[in-house]
């Protein structure tokens, strides 16, 4: 695999060497900083390797590979001091420089011809035939190589792990290291408290040890001097760094309400601009972390504990959130801000139930059944967790939104929650955290282990857009987070499920009656035929296939790294090619089995293959073995993945399906409406202001598509509001305006961007400027 990729327009490459060796579980530390939008503290990596770590053979792919000899050098950090933790450390910020990364306890002072200092040489490495020598692997060390990207690592080094307190009960042997975490990682489910507690008592332990460390533009490579294999390499190592203030995982912004605040964003490059890991999805670990802040300022993190601030020295605050559940680290998320928690004006008794509600203890895991995932304390063996419709949840937004949310999404949470349950059965996840984020959220939701954010356009108008998107994040909990792709270019394996889902639920959640909710999720289908069509027009071929590795799908190289197609390309994060061809994949497979028959194959599904990682045909084998032989015709994996995932444009037995059906009873219904609103428009009629503006929030986005088709320039700035306000939608309206080659329009849509740029999510701002220029 090449590394040299164009960091802005080529495919993704996870550089972790993830056959060799685990990270099993992280330990963050961290400070945010907001006068210099860093963050910055340690991280410290616990492994797991295992007999099939051998010495490194001819025919493991090396990860370090470069140009030239000089790229390849390791550097060994000088003597650094690592300061008492402070949110006010650094008073300046960090320059981004092309993605250089110091190796030194104090700013960046890497040169480009890879000399790094004296004490580098005086290591004796000042070549790269230590890592990148193919030829003679007898005297090689072993190269932990980990994704990371944006960041500044400072130091890293051995962890101590023996010396840490009341770590007694493994061993004292300093020679047993890698036993003790072993041992650590290996401790059953049913003690997850004192697992936690070990782990961050380690993590607190000394150093034995500085590591030696380089980096390329992707990753950040690790070695110990005399460590010839995975076994040998230590099982925890601490990692001090720092993010950058244009680093790609976090975005530094304001909040709705004039606030600063700073939050995961889904970017393409995960997280590995917040922190060195093991990105590939194979890599299902846990963690804990402490997050200090300003005490103005609430931090909510993927986490099954429902965190309260603890006070420390005068004007600061921490946080500590947990994760039990292994996830790939990709799913990790975090949210710092002046958000307020956002609760019903009147509290219901069955509210009072729900907050009384909490994690379950080691007593309630009784073992009531069985599951093919690796050990934790899985809530499908919690008999109390399994009849649980609504799980606990909060809900987080800027004050200025607070009225909103207590209208227009708080009533819907626990509908929504139960419908879900009533579908698929168990809820994963023990607790929900709902977060309004920014204005300059490039989507309308981002699902996380147990946070969910919504952009603030679900919260416009009725109840609909709120309530569908809603339940799309809820069904990621099943289908993107609980059973995850184990190749991410799968992304119908995800998004598929949760467009598809989204409609039983939300028809569940409304109370629908059979022949309305059919009729309801018959106009939703005709919509998404229609934007499916114009998708396939409108995007390169390449891009509309669901499982473009074909044969190699879920394929990697030896050392485990691999390449994410088109990963990179931002015109991606808006495509909904892998949300419409999967929708309508699982809707004719349901149609073939039956409503009834699918959701009950669907939840024997998520019972065996929950906590575990799949390819589309772990889905498909299943399903078609569980389908009678008299609805078995035509249909097989491979004609699936013929006529559905591997091919682009419309799939021909949905062209068939879509020619053979007439339009259904609620979309003539719309027709002759909107029919009827054509000829009342054309009438002269005088509208009032007030009038405008109630339409205007109630149907913001085709309001303003009608706008800018009929250059109705009386309502321009509408326009110009919603492209400030609603960036998760506004994407597809500065195409309109470009479109319409109106000069005034085209101007609006420059002056909007020129105005929002520096807020927008970078994808969404490369997009918009090819557009525009």
């Amino acid at each position: 695999m090449d590394i040299k990729l164009d960091p802005s327009r080529d495919d993704l490459p996870l550089m972790a060497n993830t056959s060799h060796i685990l990270v099993k579980h992280y330990v963050l530390d961290l400070d945010v900083d907001f006068e210099s939008q860093i963050i910055e503290g340690t991280i410290v990596l616990f492994f797991e390797s295992g007999n099939r770590f051998k010495k490194w053979s001819s025919s493991t792919e090396v990860a370090c590979r470069s140009e030239s000899n000089e790229a390849c050098r390791f550097r060994m950090p000088e003597p650094y001091q690592i300061p008492v933790t402070s949110t006010k450390t650094f008073s300046s910020k960090i320059g981004y420089d092309d993605f250089v990364i110091c190796g030194k306890g104090g700013k960046d002072t890497s040169g480009k011809d890879g000399n790094h200092g004296n004490q580098e040489q005086a290591s004796g490495i000042s070549s790269s035939k230590h890592c990148c020598d193919a030829g003679n692997h007898g005297s090689e060390e072993f190269l932990l190589v980990l994704d990371c990207c944006d960041l500044s690592v400072l130091k890293v080094e051995e962890v101590d792990v023996a010396a840490a307190p009341g770590i007694e009960k493994f061993t004292r042997s300093p020679e047993l290291r890698n036993q003790i975490v072993h041992d650590l990682v290996a401790l059953p489910a049913d003690r997850w408290r004192e697992q936690l507690d070990c782990y961050a008592r380690c993590s607190q332990a000394p150093g034995c040890g500085e590591l030696l460390f380089d980096t390329d533009p992707w990753s950040l490579q690790i070695r110990k001097t005399g460590a010839q294999t995975a076994t040998d390499f230590p099982h925890a190592i601490r990692i001090r760094y720092r993010t950058k203030p244009q680093g790609r995982s976090v975005t530094w912004t304001s909040d709705q309400s004039g606030r600063p605040c700073v939050y995961t964003v889904g970017s393409p490059i995960n997280n590995r601009a917040l922190f060195p890991c093991q990105e590939p999805p194979v890599a299902m670990s846990t963690w804990q972390a402490t997050v200090r802040a300003a005490a103005s300022f609430v931090v909510l993190m993927s986490g099954e504990n429902s965190a309260k601030p603890t006070q420390l020295r005068e004007g600061y605050s921490s946080w500590y959130y947990y994760v039990t559940m292994p996830m790939p680290a990709s799913t990790f998320t975090i949210a710092v801000g002046s958000w307020t928690e956002v609760k019903p004006e009147i509290c219901s008794p069955n509210d009072l139930a729900i907050e009384r509600s909490s994690s379950p203890s080691e007593a309630d895991f009784r073992y009531v059944g069985f599951c093919g995932h690796m050990e934790y304390p899985c809530r499908f063996q919690n008999a109390s967790a399994t009849t649980q419709k609504i799980i606990p949840h909060r809900v987080f937004a800027p004050v200025c939104l607070k009225s909103a949310c207590q209208e227009t999404l708080l009533p819907l949470i626990p509908p929504c929650l139960s419908a879900a349950y009533c579908v698929l059965g168990t809820h994963p996840f023990s607790r929900l955290d709902i977060l309004i984020v920014p204005a300059n959220f490039s989507s309308l939701g981002m699902a996380s282990p147990h946070i969910v954010f919504l952009s603030q356009s679900t919260l416009t108008g009725m109840s609909q857009l709120c309530g569908t998107r809603l339940c799309h994040e809820i069904a990621h909990a099943w289908f993107g987070l609980a059973i995850g792709a184990r190749d991410w270019t799968e992304e119908w394996l995800s998004e598929g499920f949760a467009t598809h889902l989204e409609d039983v639920f939300w028809a569940k959640a409304q109370q629908l009656a059979p022949h309305e909710a059919q009729e309801q999720q018959e106009l939703r289908a005709c919509l998404r035929w229609h934007r499916l069509q114009d998708e396939v027009q409108n995007s390169p071929e390449e891009m509309q296939v669901l499982r473009p590795n074909k044969e190699k799908t879920g394929h990697v190289s030896d050392s485990g790294s691999s390449v994410i197609r088109h990963g990179l390309n931002p015109e991606k994060v808006f495509m909904q090619v892998h949300y419409l061809k999967g929708y309508f994949l699982l809707r004719f497979l349901a149609k073939r089995l039956g409503e009834d028959t699918y959701f009950s194959f669907l939840r024997k599904f998520v019972h065996t293959f929950h906590g575990q990682l799949i390819l589309s045909q772990d889905f498909l084998q299943m399903l078609l073995e569980n389908i009678p032989e008299e609805k078995r015709p035509e249909l097989s994996v491979g004609n699936i993945f013929r006529d559905w995932l591997e091919s682009s444009g419309i799939p021909q037995p949905l062209q068939r399906e879509r020619q053979a059906r007439a339009e259904c009873g609620l979309a003539q219904q719309v027709s002759a409406e909107v029919a009827k609103w054509v000829r009342v428009n054309r009438r002269p009629r005088k509208r009032k202001r007030k009038d405008r503006e109630e339409v205007f929030e109630k149907v913001r986005h085709r309001w303003c598509e009608l706008i800018v088709k009929h250059k109705y320039t009386k309502a321009y700035r509408d326009v110009e509001r919603f492209l400030q306000e609603d960036q998760a939608m506004g994407i597809y309206l500065y195409g309109e305006l470009m479109l319409s080659e109106d000069p005034r329009q085209q101007h609006l849509a420059r002056r909007c961007f020129e105005l929002s740029k520096e807020q927008m999510d970078r994808s969404s701002a490369e997009v918009v400027a090819e557009m525009l220029f």
